[in-house]
């Protein structure tokens, strides 16, 4: 039955709409100058002591973002935990991953309770809540992807992938694998790419998350290369005079030019900027280890990561 209510017509808003429109010379906008991602250190001692509590590795300023940020796409923060004391993390986030620094505890979310020890990594997918308890002092690294939701206004309304663990003896197993293997010493890095079932294409961590465990032996450098990724550096383990050399360009003979030097202290974290080269420099007598996370599982995707490497060692 057709009605009889009479509608009265929407009020017009061009003129509030007109209002914001804005025009820019294509060759004066196409490639403008965002804020600069910089060389910036964290020290270990951030979660070395203290009480109970998240400490934010926050840039916001520097990154002129309305919300915690290290990165564009990335937030990392330390998370200390004092013995038999809880703490609860929460993140609009579609993925956050856990690195054990030191400790050991368990953490309980949705998906149930698991146990966790120095030298673990664990991701969540989207949850709501994750509560930690500490069995003695540990310390966290904990990096989400909190920074792109923000940016874009919205929140995970699916879980992309289930928990994965890997354990510290995975890890340890899977790497020296890789470093005895032969023709390892020839690579430009010898370590292993954390996988997920949910992730077959781009074979990352989660869908937007990639992280690299790398050995860097000792007397040898891992010569340059560069990617379109931001990559928050932890330093597992290293000795003293064990650093990663930073820069824009390289020249002619694949040095980089003017490089900013990162040294590798264990506990610490360092950013190395999208495009910029770099080189990991061992010259202790001991074998060191860096964790690299990125927001590489999206550069992946979207087919932009672009990889370049120098040459192969010989």
């Amino acid at each position: 039955m057709k009605s009889n209510v009479q509608i009265a017509p929407a009020e017009l808003n061009n003129d509030a709409w007109s209002a914001n429109a804005q025009f820019n010379e294509y060759m004066s906008a196409s490639n403008p100058a965002m804020p600069a991602i910089e060389v910036t250190s964290f020290d270990a001692s951030l979660h070395q002591n203290g009480e109970t509590r998240i400490i934010p590795m926050d840039l916001s300023a520097e990154l002129q973002t309305a919300y915690p940020a290290t990165s564009p796409n990335l937030l990392a923060n330390f998370i200390r935990i004092c013995a038999n004391e809880s703490l609860s993390t929460a993140a609009e986030a579609t993925s956050e991953m856990f690195y054990v620094i030191s400790g050991s505890g368990t953490t309980e979310t949705e998906w149930g309770l698991t146990a966790w020890k120095t030298g673990d990594l664990f991701v969540l997918p989207a949850t709501a809540t994750a509560k930690h308890s500490a069995s003695e002092d540990s310390a966290i690294y904990w990096v989400t992807d909190a920074p792109i939701l923000k940016y874009l206004g919205v929140v995970a309304h699916s879980q992309q992938f289930s928990p994965v663990m890997f354990s510290h003896e995975q890890i340890q197993e899977k790497l020296m694998a890789e470093f005895d293997a032969p023709g390892s010493a020839s690579r430009n890095r010898i370590g292993i790419l954390f996988g997920n079932p949910a992730c077959p294409l781009t074979k990352t961590l989660t869908h937007t998350l990639w992280s690299l465990y790398n050995i860097l032996p000792a007397g040898v450098t891992q010569l340059p290369h560069r990617h379109n990724s931001v990559a928050l550096d932890y330093c597992v383990a290293a000795a003293e005079n064990t650093y990663t050399l930073i820069g824009e360009k390289v020249d002619e003979n694949g040095h980089i030019i003017d490089p900013i030097k990162a040294m590798w202290k264990p506990g610490c974290v360092f950013v190395t900027p999208p495009g910029w080269w770099h080189s990991h420099h061992n010259e202790s007598a001991e074998n060191a280890i860096v964790l690299p996370i990125q927001d590489a599982g999206l550069l992946t995707n979207m087919q932009v990561l672009d990889i370049q490497f120098i040459r192969e060692q010989t």
